[in-house]
């Protein structure tokens, strides 16, 4: 039997998965990395190539190890990452520079755009559907005005996973799902606008060419070989951005399906037939990995982040107990949550707004609403009020998408870390009343990942019809009723507190969690 490798640069961790051709997760090696600041960068998100190319190698031979299996009986490589991160490199493909998906450096870009092309914000999102926030072309003039000579040795951008490719086979190439999100592209064409890098005076010679999901573009280098215990001659394949390639790995690619996927962060996703984009830019419209699709798609801003920071800061005892029993902490955590009423006491708590992508920021994180009686406001009713919140941001989201697209729908995919918690997942379903489907797999970024693999490499017709295929069920959460006027009242109460924190970062008495460039 013949197997495929993806390598997922994530936010936080470097992983490679190898998968058999019937879609069965046969090895895995991660290795959690850092992004840290650029020094007297306000705001900077640095991408350590050279360190994090040593985790890669590691894990990929760590991934081989673990399957046990001969390097030689991998049929085909593909990679994935965060969307967002990019990377550059001299006429020679040596890295010079490159970010991970959140850096925030270019306000003052932003700021000089908005300033300097009034409404060109607005003209580029019609096309790309994205807006200036964690686009490239700020990133890109940030570079011009505070490295100039960096800037003029550049000859070729990529994404993070197009990197990694570019690694293995010395190749650099991207795919639509993840330039597309560099706002330098059309989602009409699926290829490159390079006008708006020629618009506000950029180079427009440093795009690589682009290739849909699952072409192959190279084989294994002998000196990726060296590094990575892979075959010489292995094909390398195109892959894609984290979350559409997650869709495809969770069978969610065809028109009007629906998806949650909660990680870090939190993406609500809405499969389209068209490239629509949002009258008012509140909305980011991304390429699928499927041709013919594009999908909408809100974001919830760490929530994934704060449940890790909630059990790190406030739960020492409840992880000491969670060893002791052999548990994961998440699961005591949701034991404990399950015997809160729901409706948290009226806990309020307040992190990531609901999506405005046309003007994306957040109120300082903290908890609305406290009591000093124990009971109500106890670390059990703050963890559920977390997940009650995360669920209705992503209901808001939904809402929002829904009324865009006119899309409808009784069932909605969830899938990624949260929809591990039975707890989590049945709050999902009574918020957003609909009914919440988990599916098997745990790695569906790579399992779309392998799709794609199996589609370079004739095992697969399409990587839908593999999705279809292979995707399997775990289980299924139907709404209560009964639960759904509790929730509404408690969306409302949260939407007028949210607008009013605003308020006081806006007058600078409370910090943003985050904000986007230019704000």
């Amino acid at each position: 039997m013949g197997y495929f490798l993806t390598v997922d640069a994530g936010t936080g961790s470097g992983r490679a998965i190898i998968f058999d051709t019937l879609g069965t997760q046969v090895g895995l090696c991660a290795q959690e990395w850092t992004h840290l600041a650029e020094e007297g960068v306000n705001n900077s998100m640095g991408f350590d190539t050279q360190a994090n190319w040593k985790i890669i190698c590691a894990c990929i031979q760590g991934a081989i190890a673990n399957a046990r299996i001969d390097a030689r009986q991998i049929k085909a490589v593909t990679a994935t990452s965060m969307r967002e991160g990019i990377v550059l490199y001299d006429k020679e493909q040596n890295e010079l520079f490159a970010v991970a998906n959140v850096d925030a450096r270019a306000d003052k870009e932003v700021a000089y755009l908005n300033a300097t092309y009034p409404g060109l914000e607005k003209e580029f999102y019609s096309k790309s559907g994205q807006t200036f926030a964690l686009g490239a072309l700020p990133r890109l003039l940030w570079v011009k005005n505070n490295k100039a000579s960096l800037y003029e040795k550049t000859a070729h951008i990529s994404m993070i996973s197009d990197w990694v490719l570019a690694k293995l086979s010395h190749v650099i190439a991207t795919d639509p799902s993840n330039a597309g999100t560099t706002g330098i592209f059309s989602l009409t064409s699926r290829q490159w606008d390079k006008s708006m890098a020629t618009k506000v005076g950029l180079n427009d010679e440093i795009f690589p060419v682009v290739y849909e999901t699952g072409t192959p573009i190279g084989e294994v280098t002998a000196l990726a070989s060296e590094q990575t215990g892979l075959a010489q001659g292995t094909p390398v394949i195109m892959g894609g951005g984290d979350v559409q390639l997650g869709s495809a790995g969770l069978g969610v690619v065809e028109k009007n399906q629906v998806a949650i996927l909660g990680g870090t962060f939190w993406q609500q996703l809405v499969n389209m037939d068209k490239p629509l984009t949002h009258p008012n830019m509140d909305i980011r419209i991304n390429p699928h990995v499927i041709e013919g699709i594009s999908q909408a798609e809100g974001i919830s801003f760490f929530s994934g982040m704060v449940m890790r920071w909630f059990r790190d800061v406030f739960c020492a005892s409840e992880v000491e107990e969670a060893k002791r029993r052999g548990i994961d902490p998440y699961a005591l955590l949701e034991e404990l949550a399950s015997k809160v009423p729901a409706g948290s006491h009226g806990i309020l708590p307040i992190f990531s707004d609901a999506m405005h992508y046309g003007k994306w920021y957040h109120a300082a994180p903290s908890f609305l609403n406290l009591s000093l009686d124990t009971r109500n406001s106890s670390k059990a009713a703050m963890f559920r009020s977390l997940q009650e919140n995360a669920a209705i941001v992503s209901m808001l989201n939904l809402e929002s998408i829904f009324a865009f697209t006119g899309v409808h729908t009784d069932t909605i995919t969830f899938a990624g870390g949260a929809s591990k918690g039975p707890l989590w997942s049945q709050i999902l379903a009574d918020v957003t009343q609909k009914e919440i489907r988990i599916p098997r797999v745990n790695e569906a970024t790579a399992l779309g990942g392998a799709f794609a693999c199996g589609v370079a490499t004739g095992e697969y017709d399409s990587i839908s019809q593999a999705a279809k295929a292979f995707v399997q069920w775990e289980k299924s959460y139907t709404p209560d009723a009964t639960k759904a006027p509790l929730y509404q009242e408690l969306a409302g109460k949260w939407k007028e507190a949210y607008a009013l924190q605003l308020q006081l970062v806006d007058k600078k008495i409370t910090t943003s969690m985050w904000k986007a460039p230019g704000l």
